[in-house]
């Protein structure tokens, strides 16, 4: 129907190019993403208010979960039991920067922010990296120090046990996190969520290195202490790379492609010029330049208000979208 519509043909298939069998699995438990979801929340609002209750329950059962595995750690000396609750509670700690983000969120546009300020939320992101970062380097410390002056370790049973917790919370702070962050929209709360599922595994990892020292091996303690800063250093690769596209103004392509199949819906459109999407926080913003020949005002009125309904529609997630028609005997230049 439209030059652009034909240049970018796609299949459902293509849409949802993602990896698939173990590695899927895989994919979708560490990279989430965070505009899939049937029941996303399009309403800006009630979306802000959704991230804070999710920032509040979250925090309280992280806190929780790391006191818990604290106590531990005091009476058993296990090192790879504190790296692990050291995460757990630098994982506690990036709801803060969350919290505060949000409720600058709510504030409106000033003659200084015009737009607003949803990149609070960017930024808040940017304190999780590098609270992912500092408990890297603190875990692989600790684990380093341990094995150059090994320690004995009592009261497995209960190192075990609060390793089991210490999966139990995150796990259960993972999934909520990351649901209501995939609701919203907010890049920087499914970041958290993973942050926390990481947590869960690295806490099933103490588990394997008291069973070691059970069997004879008292250096696998340590050793896995350093199996947890590498998976943090691997979890942070991830997550920077996801608060760093939206910090740069990137999308994810299959939110260009929905927001190509809105504009295809509007049979009026002879050609798409330009077509731009970008976040802010949790809430998109975009524009778009079409042509219509000959159409009166009447027409180009009705064009963009076609072009926002299916925008909206297409893109729940979407605050503002501008619609520009212009005549087709003029294309406009997509960089002007």
């Amino acid at each position: 129907m439209t030059d652009h519509a034909h240049a970018h043909p796609h299949t459902a298939a293509q849409e949802h190019d993602h990896p698939r069998g173990l590695r899927g699995f895989l994919h979708e438990i560490f990279v989430p993403h965070t505009h899939d979801v049937a029941d996303s929340i399009d309403d800006a609002a009630r979306a802000n208010r959704a991230g804070i209750r999710a920032v509040k329950v979250s925090l309280v059962l992280m806190l929780a979960t790391t006191l818990a595995q604290a106590a531990i750690v005091v009476v058993s000396g296990s090192i790879a039991l504190l790296a692990d609750t050291v995460h757990n509670l630098s994982d506690a700690l990036t709801a803060v920067p969350l919290w505060i983000a949000f409720v600058l969120t709510r504030r409106r546009p000033t003659r200084t922010y015009p737009n607003g300020l949803g990149r609070a939320e960017d930024l808040a992101g940017l304190a999780i990296v590098a609270t992912i970062a500092l408990s890297a380097v603190v875990a692989a410390w600790q684990a380093i120090d341990r094995l150059i002056d090994p320690q004995p370790i009592s009261h497995l049973g209960w190192v075990m046990a609060a390793g089991i917790v210490g999966f139990a919370g995150n796990e259960a702070v993972a999934i909520y996190r990351i649901r209501v962050g995939r609701r919203i929209g907010s890049a920087a709360l499914v970041a958290d969520g993973v942050h926390a599922r990481t947590d869960g595994f690295t806490s099933l990892a103490v588990v394997l290195g008291g069973l070691g020292v059970m069997l004879g091996f008292p250096l696998a303690d340590p050793i896995v202490g350093l199996l947890i800063a590498a998976l943090i250093v691997a979890l942070l690769v991830g997550t920077l790379r996801s608060v760093g596209r939206r910090l740069l103004d990137g999308v994810d392509p299959q939110l260009t492609l929905r927001a190509e199949e809105a504009l295809s819906h509007v049979p009026e459109i002879e050609r798409v010029d330009r077509l731009r999407l970008r976040w802010s926080g949790h809430r998109l913003q975009g524009d778009a330049v079409v042509a219509c020949a000959g159409r009166t005002a009447a027409d180009v009125d009705r064009v963009r208000t076609a072009v926002q309904r299916e925008a909206r529609e297409h893109l729940p997630h979407l605050d503002t979208f501008i619609v520009e028609v212009a005549p087709s005997a003029s294309p406009r230049d997509p960089t002007a």
